[in-house]
């Protein structure tokens, strides 16, 4: 069993049992749930850099990033720099997030929001509308086309944007379809954690214009970003340059400064 596998069998017991404490329909009374989402979709094409920054703690490849990073300081500090949205992290057990973090990244910054997660049931989606999301994150390795269709179709019912993400040609055949905005190419394999930019060079002619193009993972340059521009691309998910950092923030600010001279 590969580590994707692992974090997929621990993420079905989790919903199980969060289900039977608190059900998916209490989330709808939430007091965020009915407010107007921003849409990063939108704001990707409107831009001219396309960065989408990260709040992650840890993760499975690099046991620690920055587990004394403030999530609120954070999120000010990426808006502040001028980020296209922001994701944010709400594994608990291989990433070292919460959903507490997204609700308090939600209070702390007007930008759009993406629920970065292992999403493998329609109760996660109803539960990261009502903690402050704007973007939901489904990767077809760990989902079926139907599962895609209908995910995705609930998304967008509740005003959700939609990044769907692939890792190679045959996932990325099954994924195309009306309800996803932004097709994300995860240059990290989830199941040995190799990266290269090559993936995202590959898979970009196979993507159709309709969708905004989203490279992820490996990004720490910005000749990267330019390289990456030439195929297409409009978004850049970049999570470990700037969490690494003392202050991820002013990392952005300068990198972003860089990126437009």
């Amino acid at each position: 069993m590969n580590i994707l596998d692992k974090i997929v069998a621990d993420k079905r017991k989790e919903i199980e049992l969060k289900s039977l404490i608190f059900p998916a329909a209490q989330y709808t009374h939430s007091v965020i749930f009915k407010r107007d989402t921003f849409s990063l979709a939108q704001g990707l094409r409107n831009s001219d850099t396309g960065i989408i920054s990260e709040f992650k703690r840890r993760s499975p490849s690099k046991k620690t990033i920055n587990q004394n990073a403030n999530v609120g300081q954070v999120a000010m500090g990426y808006e502040k720099a001028g980020v296209c949205g922001m994701s944010v992290l709400t594994d608990i057990k291989y990433f070292g997030g919460s959903l507490e973090d997204l609700i308090i990244a939600r209070a702390s910054a007007q930008i759009p929001l993406l629920r970065k997660e292992f999403i493998i049931s329609e109760y996660q989606i109803i539960e990261a509308k009502a903690y402050g999301a704007d973007v939901i994150l489904l990767i077809a390795a760990v989902l079926t086309r139907e599962e895609i269709k209908k995910f995705s179709e609930l998304a967008k019912s509740l005003g959700l944007d939609v990044l769907l993400e692939v890792h190679n040609e045959e996932e990325l055949h099954k994924s195309i379809m009306p309800n996803i905005d932004m097709l994300g190419v995860n240059n990290r394999n989830l199941k040995t954690f190799e990266v290269s930019l090559e993936t995202s060079k590959t898979l970009s002619n196979l993507i159709p214009d309709d969708f905004v193009k989203v490279s992820e993972s490996g990004i720490s340059s910005i000749e990267a970003i330019k390289e990456l521009k030439e195929y297409g691309y409009q978004g850049f998910l970049i999570g470990e340059n700037f969490m690494k950092t003392d202050n991820p923030g002013e990392s952005a600010i300068t990198f972003i400064k860089d990126l437009k001279k």
